[in-house]
C-alpha cells in the first residue's frame, strides 16, 4: 500500500476509533475493517461533489450497515463537506450532525437513513431504478445528462435480513447494471461467528438472482478493490455484489476479528495498543496529518471540476433540447399544475356507488396525465388495487422508460425501493398493496415518515367487508398502527370525490409521506362531501335547526354513508345532528385552533365516532363523552355486509349508542 493511501485509511479508522471512545458507545468494527474498501471507493470512483451534495449526478452511496456510521463521517469530512472536525469530537452527543447511525437531512451528504439492516441495501435499488428511469427520459446522443452508479456498502447483517433478499432479487430481474454492492464479508455478528447461523453460499445466491459476483480475498490491499470495482462498472445488464473478505476491527491486536469490537468502544488499554500496532501517534486525539488533509483537498478540486463539466452540459442540453431541459426542471420541482387541481374530472363521480380503491384508479389517470414523472406499482396486485397506469408501460430490463413497476410479491422491498426513488428526485413514487399486508412493509414506512420524504401508499381492501377472504386479509389494528407512525397522514377517504382530495394532499404534501386507505366494497357517493377534505376533517351535513348540534357523528371511509344514513333517522326523533367526515386525523388536527372549534365545537361533547378498525387512538376527538363505534376482534369469513353487520359496524348501532347519549342542553 502507498504512503499516502495507508495514511489516509488510518485516518479513517482512529476518527472512529477515537469518536466511539470519546462518546463511550458505538461502532468500531466496521470502520476500522472496512476502511481502505470504502476509501478506494471514494477516492478512485465515487463521482460526488463536497460543495453541492445535491448534484443531480451524482453518485450515491448508501451505507446499508448504519451502524458503521462513523466511516462516512470520517469520509465526508475528509472531503470537505460541512462536517468540520468538531462535530466528529460530537459524535452520538444531542445536536450534533454526526448521529450514531446515518441520517437524511441531518448531516450533508448523507443520502439515506439507515440502520435497520437491509433498508439501505433495498433504498439502493430504488436509486438505481431512479437512475435508470431518468437516464431513458432525458438522454440524448452526446449529452448523457443521467449517467452515475450507485453504490451500497452491506455486512453480514444486511445479507440475512429478508428485505435484501427480495430488493436483490428484483434487482438481478430488472438488470440494474449501475447498483454495485461493496460487502463487507467479515463473518461476525453481535453474538459471535456467522457460523452459529449463516453458512449459505451468498454469492451463489446473488448468481441466481442474477448478479456478477466477484470476490476479493483481502481488503487491505485497494489495488485489488480498484480491480474489482473497474471490473464491475464494465458490468452492463447485471448488478454487481464484490464480496470483500476483511477483518473486523482490523489493528486491534485483541479484538480484531471478534464480536467483542462490533458495538462497542475498545476502551483506552486497547486504543493505545491498536495505535502502536498500525503505528499511529497517541497524542493528539482526532489526529488528521496535514497531508492527508491536502490530499484529500486535491481529490475534492477534481471532483468540483467535474461538477463544472456537468453544469456546461446542461447549459449546452437547455439549448439544444429547450423542452426538455424544461419537462428536467418540472421533474424536479414540487410544483402541482394549476391545471391539475383544477381539473373537473376530478371531482365528477357520477351518481353510481363505487369503491374508493376505483375511484383512486380514475383519479391516477388523470393525476398521470399532468405528472408524468408519476412512477410505482404494486405487489403483485394490480388488477385489485388499481394502480396500473394505461399507456405508461412497464418498466422492464428491456423498457426503462415504463412508469409501472411490478415489485412482485416483495412488500418490504417495495416500500423501501420507493424510498429510494424519492430520495434520489426526480420522480413521484407510490406503491399498493392490501392494507393487511402493510405489516409486512412498516419498517420502510416508518423510515419515510422519520426522513421526510414523499411517497404515497394505496391500501386497499381496508376493513372487515374484504369478505369471504376472512381474518388473515382483514384489517383490524392496522390504522392504528399507521396512525401511530410520527409524520405520516393517514388519509380515509369515504367516495370519489374525497379520493381526488387525499390524492391532491399527497401529491402536495413533500414533506412527508401519504397513506391512502381505499374499499374493497362498492360506496355511495354522497351528495355533501367536497374539496374541504384537504383539510383533513370537515362537516359533510350540518344540523338543520340553526342550532348547536346535540350529537356529532364523526367517520372515515366507508362508514361515512353509515353516519349520513343515522342522521336521517335520528333527524325524525327530534335530535340535532352534524356529520363530520374525518379522513385524515393528523391533517385535521394540524388546523388552526378556530377551524377545529368550528368543525367539532368543544361545547358538543355527545360525540359517536364510527370506524371499522380498533378503536384505540380517538381520544383527541372523542374527548371524554364520547364514544367509538369500532372493532376490537378479528374479522370472519363470510359475505362483507354479513361481517360487518356482525361486528357491530351498522345503522343500528349508531342509533342505540344515540339513545345513551341525552340532548345537550
Amino acid at each position: 500500500m502507498k504512503r499516502i493511501d495507508e495514511l489516509a485509511v488510518n485516518t479513517i479508522r482512529f476518527l472512529a476509533v477515537d469518536a466511539v471512545e470519546k462518546a463511550n458507545s458505538g461502532h468500531p468494527g466496521l470502520p476500522m475493517g472496512g476502511a481502505s474498501m470504502a476509501y478506494t471507493l471514494w477516492t478512485r470512483f465515487l463521482k460526488h461533489c463536497p460543495d453541492c451534495p445535491e448534484w443531480p449526478d451524482r453518485d450515491r452511496f448508501v451505507l446499508s450497515a448504519g451502524h458503521g456510521s462513523m466511516l462516512v463521517y470520517a469520509l465526508l469530512h475528509l472531503f470537505g463537506y460541512d462536517l468540520p472536525l468538531e462535530e466528529i469530537k460530537n459524535f452520538r452527543q444531542w445536536g450534533s450532525k454526526t448521529p450514531g447511525h446515518p441520517e437524511y437531512l441531518h448531516t450533508p451528504g448523507v443520502e439515506t437513513t439507515t440502520g435497520p439492516l437491509g433498508q439501505g441495501f433495498a433504498n439502493a435499488v430504488g436509486m438505481a431504478i431512479a437512475e435508470r428511469r431518468l437516464a431513458a427520459e432525458f438522454n440524448r446522443p452526446g449529452f448523457n445528462l443521467v449517467d452515475h452508479y450507485t453504490y451500497t456498502y452491506a455486512g453480514d447483517g444486511c445479507m440475512m435480513e429478508g428485505i435484501t433478499s427480495e430488493a436483490a432479487s428484483l434487482a438481478g430481474h430488472l438488470s440494474l447494471g449501475k447498483l454495485i454492492c461493496l460487502y463487507d464479508d467479515n463473518n461476525i455478528t453481535i453474538d459471535g461467528s456467522t457460523d452459529i447461523a449463516f453458512t449459505e453460499d451468498t454469492g451463489k445466491r446473488f448468481e441466481a438472482y442474477g448478479w456478477q459476483v466477484i470476490k476479493v480475498e483481502e481488503a487491505n490491499r485497494p489495488e485489488l478493490i480498484e480491480e474489482a470495482l473497474a471490473e464491475a462498472r464494465k458490468e452492463h445488464n447485471r448488478p454487481t455484489l464484490i464480496m470483500v473478505r476483511t477483518e473486523i476491527g482490523y489493528g486491534s491486536p485483541n479484538k480484531q476479528g471478534t464480536s467483542g469490537v462490533h458495538g462497542a468502544p475498545l476502551g483506552a488499554e486497547e486504543v493505545i495498543l491498536t495505535k502502536k500496532n498500525l503505528d499511529w501517534p497517541l497524542e493528539p486525539e482526532f489526529y488528521i496529518p496535514e497531508e492527508v488533509y491536502h490530499y484529500f483537498s486535491e481529490k475534492k478540486e477534481v471532483l468540483i471540476a467535474k461538477r463544472e463539466e456537468w453544469d456546461a452540459l446542461y447549459i449546452a442540453y437547455s439549448r439544444e433540447y429547450p423542452d426538455l431541459a424544461e419537462q428536467w426542471e418540472e421533474w424536479h420541482s414540487d410544483r402541482i399544475p394549476e391545471e391539475l387541481i383544477n381539473d373537473e374530472r376530478l371531482w365528477e363521480f357520477g351518481e353510481k356507488a363505487a369503491a374508493t380503491r376505483s375511484a383512486s384508479g380514475q383519479v391516477m389517470q388523470s393525476i398521470a396525465e399532468y405528472l408524468p414523472n408519476m412512477i410505482g406499482g404494486s405487489a403483485d396486485l394490480n388488477a385489485s388495487t388499481k394502480t396500473h397506469l394505461k399507456g405508461f408501460g412497464d418498466f422492464q430490463a428491456d423498457n426503462p422508460s415504463g412508469s409501472n413497476i411490478h415489485f412482485g410479491v416483495r412488500e418490504h422491498a417495495m416500500g423501501a425501493i420507493l424510498s429510494g426513488l424519492a430520495l434520489h428526485g426526480g420522480l413521484r413514487p407510490y406503491g399498493s398493496t392490501f392494507l393487511v399486508f402493510f405489516d409486512y412493509m412498516k419498517p420502510a414506512v416508518r423510515l419515510a415518515a422519520m426522513m421526510g420524504i414523499p411517497v404515497t401508499y394505496v391500501y386497499t381492501h381496508d376493513s372487515v367487508a374484504v369478505g369471504e377472504d376472512g381474518p388473515t386479509h382483514q384489517p383490524i389494528e392496522h390504522l392504528a398502527n399507521l396512525r401511530s407512525i410520527p409524520n405520516l397522514h393517514v388519509l380515509r377517504p369515504a367516495d370519489g370525490v374525497e379520493t381526488s382530495a387525499a390524492w391532491l394532499h399527497a401529491l402536495q404534501r413533500r414533506c412527508g409521506p401519504s397513506a391512502l386507505i381505499l374499499s374493497r366494497q362498492n360506496l355511495p357517493q354522497l351528495s355533501g362531501t367536497s374539496r374541504e377534505a384537504l383539510k383533513g376533517g370537515y362537516i359533510v351535513s350540518r344540523e338543520d335547526n340553526g342550532n348547536k348540534p346535540d350529537l356529532i357523528l364523526i367517520a372515515s371511509g366507508s362508514e361515512l354513508h353509515l353516519a349520513v344514513e343515522a342522521k336521517k333517522k335520528l333527524q325524525e326523533n327530534g335530535r340535532s345532528v352534524r356529520v363530520v367526515s374525518m379522513v385524515c386525523k393528523e391533517l385535521f388536527l394540524a388546523q388552526d385552533a378556530s377551524y377545529r372549534e368550528e368543525v367539532l365545537p368543544e361545547a358538543s361533547e355527545n360525540r359517536i365516532i364510527i370506524e371499522a378498525a380498533l378503536p384505540m387512538g380517538w381520544d383527541k376527538i372523542a374527548l371524554c363523552r364520547g364514544v367509538v363505534i369500532g372493532i376490537d376482534e378479528f374479522g370472519a369469513s363470510a359475505p362483507g355486509e354479513t361481517v360487518m353487520e356482525k361486528r357491530g359496524i351498522t345503522v343500528e348501532k349508531i342509533l342505540k349508542m344515540a339513545e345513551h347519549m341525552p340532548k345537550d342542553r
